[in-house]
């Protein structure tokens, strides 16, 4: 069986002041997709999961920097616009019903039109029907459909916009359904060398380079063949434009790896040997950690480094100590440049597969617990002692464990890291993060 079924991403898009922040935490809510809890895990809001009738997909607002003066608005929003439609399966185009229909929105909708991407037209601002109903109407103008009037501040009609949105999702995740090809995105900083390396294990297997039909971008997923089987690389490297604000180009790089680590089983970090693990490294790797996804992270440049006996262990200790939240993650040092241990990728991808879809028995389970509970008391306060009652596992893809206990308060997180430790140290379970959920029962039940 295979439940390929990714969530759907869909994205914001729209000119300054038109309300894309507003809309987006009416929608988000204060259910914001980043944890607070990890380490080195950018806060800005840039994406969300959102649930709507059963339905989960992710949201990316697109706008992040706001420009200032009016011809920068044009070149800017027509950088939103292509983000938009090489990462998101619905884009949500916003146009506002005071400011009335300007001729950067014609541009952006022609833009937009020719993309083939459904889009949903939403006329923002709109606090009464009968008011504006007029000025609703000269949207069709812009010929992407009907305008679907909202008002994202007072939370009007929303969801007859999210109705839409979904309707389109039945449609295209079927595509991803029977395809059990695994799926591995390549994420890093700009230039640290994801486009050679998959380049490299194109040339390296001699194999062909194709296009398969429903990705999600404009961009070619890659098959590639080894060990007799196939692989479909995710490049992130995506469009290259010239930037002239850092800060701008790396919100833009964290939409684009938000919808590449979605779609992907396995997540290969790649950080440069010379420069080191940095804080921007640590921002991407959280999005796959939190996504709960496979994770190698693959040191590129190695053959630059002037090396002794203890260096691999020292780089070693350095990225745990970053990444130090995803302590589950393997490390490979590699040059794609000269191929060394590049082929190697593969065993650790396979390996990452096999583990991040382990299903451990619930009778083993209990087992573990019950000795590590033996090993190590479990918390107590006020006199009440931390009870764990049962383990079973519920899901794979990440490995998902829930522990029924007496109180959840005592369930410390340090306790939980202990037995998942205590799993670990039976199973394995390397590359793959393990979530833990805890419900409470009554000393009865």
């Amino acid at each position: 069986m295979s439940n390929k079924k990714r969530k759907p991403v869909v994205a914001v898009v729209g000119r300054p002041n038109v309300g894309k922040s507003t809309l987006f935490n009416a929608l988000a809510g204060e259910r914001i997709s980043i944890v607070q809890d990890t380490p080195g895990i950018t806060r800005d809001r840039i994406y969300a999961d959102i649930t709507w009738l059963n339905m989960t997909f992710t949201l990316i607002d697109t706008g992040g920097i706001e420009p200032d003066s009016k011809d920068i608005i044009l070149s800017q929003m027509r950088e939103q616009a292509m983000i938009a439609m090489e990462t998101a399966d619905v884009i949500i185009f916003l146009v506002d019903v005071k400011q009335g229909l300007v001729d950067a929105d014609l541009k952006v909708a022609d833009l937009l039109r020719r993309s083939q991407k459904p889009v949903v037209l939403a006329v923002n601002k709109v606090d009464s029907f009968e008011k504006y109903e007029n000025d609703i109407y000269e949207f069709y103008n812009l010929g992407i459909g009907d305008p679907i009037a909202i008002s994202a501040a007072n939370r009007l009609g929303i969801g007859d916009m999210l109705d839409v949105v979904t309707s389109y999702f039945n449609k295209m995740t079927l595509e991803e359904e029977d395809d059990d090809r695994p799926r591995i995105a390549v994420i890093g900083k700009p230039n640290v060398g994801k486009s050679s390396l998959i380049n490299k294990l194109i040339g390296e297997q001699r194999l062909i380079v194709s296009d398969i039909a429903g990705t999600t971008r404009d961009a070619v997923d890659t098959v590639v063949n080894a060990n007799g089987r196939e692989y479909i690389f995710i490049d992130t490297a995506g469009l290259r434009r010239k930037k002239n604000i850092k800060e701008e180009l790396e919100k833009y790089m964290i939409v684009r790896t938000v919808s590449a680590v979605e779609r992907a089983d396995v997540v290969v970090l790649l950080i440069d040997a010379v420069d080191g693990v940095t804080e921007q490294d640590a921002k991407i790797a959280g999005i796959a950690h939190e996504r709960g996804k496979g994770f190698i992270i693959a040191v590129n440049k190695w053959d630059l480094i002037e090396k002794d006996n203890n260096s691999v262990k020292e780089f070693s200790a350095k990225i745990r100590s970053t990444l130090s939240f995803m302590p589950y993650a393997e490390i490979i040092f590699i040059s794609v440049k000269t191929g060394q241990r590049v082929p190697k990728l593969f065993n650790m991808i396979d390996n990452i597969i096999e583990n991040c879809t382990l299903r451990v028995q619930t009778g083993v389970l209990n087992e573990i617990v019950a000795v590590a509970t033996a090993m190590q008391q479990p918390p107590s306060d006020k006199g009440k002692k931390l009870k764990i009652f049962y383990v079973t596992q519920v899901a794979v893809k990440p490995p998902t464990f829930v522990i029924f206990v007496n109180d959840k308060e005592l369930m410390h997180f340090s306790y939980t890291r202990y037995i998942e430790n205590r799993i670990r140290e039976t199973f394995g379970f390397a590359g793959t993060p393990l979530k833990f959920i805890i419900r409470e029962r009554n000393e009865e039940g």
